[in-house]
This record gives C-alpha cells, structure tokens and sequence, in this order.
C-alpha cells in the first residue's frame, strides 16, 4: 500500500479482512492506521515510494495524492507482473477490486463497470435483501439428511428493527424455527418465508409466559431435530434476558449455539430520550439494576445501601411497579430527594414517551401518568442534561 491517507485506511481495511500481510509505504499515515502498527497488523515504511518496494508482492495500491507517484508504482507493478490498482486513475490500473459482502457463509462480490460507488450500493442492497430475507438464498434453506441442528441466541434490541445487529438480522434470515419474546422487534417476524415456524415465548410482567425450563426444552428440540433455532430477545441476552440459562441448557445437550449480543434498553433507551448514561465532568460511573422485586424482598440480591451511595447514573429496569420502594431506599441511603429522575417508556417505538421527576416525586408521577412496562428509569444528573436540550 503505497499511501498513508483515508483511501488507504479503507483499502487497507479490506484487504486485513482477507487476511493478507500488508505494508503500508507513506511518510505519514492516519491515527487508524497508525494505531494497527504496534499490535503487527501492518508494517509501516515510513518514507516515501522508492523504486523496488514492490519486490516480492502479488498485488499493491497506489494511493497517494501525487499521480507521478502513483504511476511509478503502477510502472514498476507492470514490470513485475504485480497487480495494481490505482485508486486516482482505475483506467490505468491492471485489477479492479469487488466491492465484497458477506452474510454469514456467503460471499458476494461485485463489480461496478469500473465505478466503485456503483459497486458498493448494488453489493448493499443485495446483502441487505438476504438479511431481511427479500432475497431468498433458497440454498441455505434446503434441509440435507442429518444436517445437524443450532441454536443462536439474538438480542434484538429495545423494539425498533431498526437497531437490531447485522449478525441477528441475518440469524433471523436463516432461521427454521423462531421463539420470540413480545419486546422483540415483531416486524422482523412478518417478513419471514411461511415454512418458518414462529413460536410465542414472551414473558408479560405479573401475566402471561411460557415458564423458562419449556423454552430451553424447545431449543433443544427443534435443533436436534436438525433445525437452525434462534432465540429473539429484547435488548442483549445477557442483561436480565436468561441468556445463560439458554445457553448452558443447549451445551448440556451438546447443541452447537452462538450468542449475538444485542443493544441494551438500559443505555438505547434512555440516549433514544437524549439522556445519556455519562457525560464528562458529571459522572464516571454508572449501575444498570433490575427492579423486578423491591428492596427487603427476601430474593432481592442488590445492595440498595451501596447504590444510595454512588454520585453516579442508575438505571432501572423492570421496576415500575417496585419504583416507589426503590426510589424510598436510595434516599434512606443517601441519594438526595430531589435527585433528577427520568422514566422512558415504550422505548424506541412509535409510542414512545418520556416523562421527568425527582426520587421523592417518582411514584406519583407513574401513577398520575399512567406509566406501564416496559420502561426504563433513570436517576442521577444526567437526566438535567437532556431535559436542557430537548426543543
């Protein structure tokens, strides 16, 4: 790589992707690129483009800002019977380079005519549609005799489709079998082929749920029946969503799982209102809690004494119906009274809404509002700041 700038930053990007060795040829290079020279990623020559540097390569970039240095090295590349792509000039270059997606085994490359930002949107658009399932890989679907079974545990995130990961959107794509909870992103459901079976595994707060030993029975079979299984939660499976219980029942049963981290309400939910978990100066710590039963209950594992202590944010989940008992004990403990509160509810939906109040005014604000599950509560300074910059 001939050239240290943000076009070498994005060429180098790929081609470490594709595991090669690189060497970076530049006086200076960007901080990213710098940044990949200590841990061995890449070698750095720091000086300019000399002849013979391309001895003993298979491909190279000419891309610096000089088009003398840039045929130079497409010179010397022609001589040797290198590869060369000039990123100033792609009709003087000896290989046009795809632009590459990938969903999970698959790979798609395409060519662009030449033009790279043609390339790029038609290789977005096509993993796209097989993430979303609009493109059909039929392929991957076909069942072959004794193919064995997995289970992938995918966070969802706070509701919207939207901010699901990659990776879960395409676990979902490739899925035969499907056990979703209700605070999973439900429209990604509507999009899937018929021959996917759906199964409902929501568990609504003080209702309706299917009791935790009977999802881990369903991962277990559908995937030693041979069927790729995912598991679609709300926010990260491993923040109060038993991910681990899944996880340990499928290794148990010596199914192959994988586990898709997911984005959690605790911090979507609140930076989706403008409130964010830190800010400089204000805050260095912050404590994600679940409220699911309230201070003095004998299942009760947090250390609500601690907790009044911090300066810092605390974030509450599942605690509306115990917001009162909580928001008493941080006082007791230390917290001041009038301790900015901010409640988000329905986060990351269309009918999301925030509401303001202070620790000692908390639970009649839920209750004058009307506020239910989900939400998500948020003490600490922090919440004076997006109340600052709200319109």
């Amino acid at each position: 790589m001939v050239g240290g700038g943000q076009v070498a930053h994005r060429r180098v990007a790929g081609l470490l992707e594709a595991r090669a060795r690189v060497t970076v040829v530049s006086p200076e290079v960007t901080p990213a690129l710098e940044a990949l020279v200590a841990p061995g990623s890449l070698t750095w020559v720091r000086r300019g483009y000399q002849d013979g540097d391309l001895d003993g390569a298979w491909y190279a970039v000419a891309a610096t800002d000089d088009p003398a240095v840039n045929a130079a090295v497409a010179g010397e590349a022609e001589r040797l019977r290198v590869f060369c792509a000039r990123a100033d000039d792609r009709s003087a270059s000896s290989v046009w380079t795809p632009a590459v997606g990938r969903q999970g085994d698959l790979v798609v490359g395409v060519h662009g005519g030449g033009d790279p930002q043609r390339a790029v949107g038609v290789r977005d658009a096509v993993v796209a549609g097989l993430s979303d399932g609009s493109i059909r890989d039929r392929a991957a679907r076909e069942p072959s005799g004794g193919r064995a079974g997995s289970v992938v545990l995918v966070g969802g995130g706070p509701g919207d489709p939207g901010l699901i990961t990659v990776r879960g959107q395409q676990a979902v794509a490739q899925a035969d079998v499907v056990l979703a909870d209700h605070l999973a992103p439900q429209s990604l459901l509507a999009s899937l082929p018929p021959e996917v079976e759906v199964i409902d595994a929501s568990k609504l707060p003080r209702g309706r749920s299917m009791a935790q030993e009977q999802i881990n029975a369903l991962l277990v079979e559908h995937a030693l029946a041979g069927r790729r299984v995912v598991r679609l939660k709300g926010g990260d499976p491993f923040v109060f969503g038993r991910g681990m219980e899944e996880l340990e029942a499928c290794v148990a049963a010596g199914v192959p799982v994988e586990v898709v981290p997911g984005v959690t309400s605790a911090i979507a939910v609140p930076a989706l209102a403008g409130i964010p978990v830190t800010h400089r100066g204000l805050t260095h710590e912050f404590v994600v809690v679940s409220g699911h039963v309230p201070p003095g209950h004998p299942q009760s594992l947090v250390d609500w004494a601690a907790l009044g202590r911090l300066r810092g944010t605390v974030v509450v989940l599942m605690g509306v119906d115990t917001a009162g008992a909580i928001a008493a004990a941080l006082v007791e403990h230390g917290r001041a009274p009038e301790t900015p509160v901010a409640v988000v509810a329905d986060g990351s939906t269309a009918t999301q809404r925030a509401v303001r109040t202070t620790l000692a005014g908390l639970a009649r604000t839920l209750t004058e509002e009307g506020i239910r599950p989900p939400a998500v509560w948020v003490v600490g300074e922090v919440v004076a700041l997006g109340a600052r910059n709200e319109p």
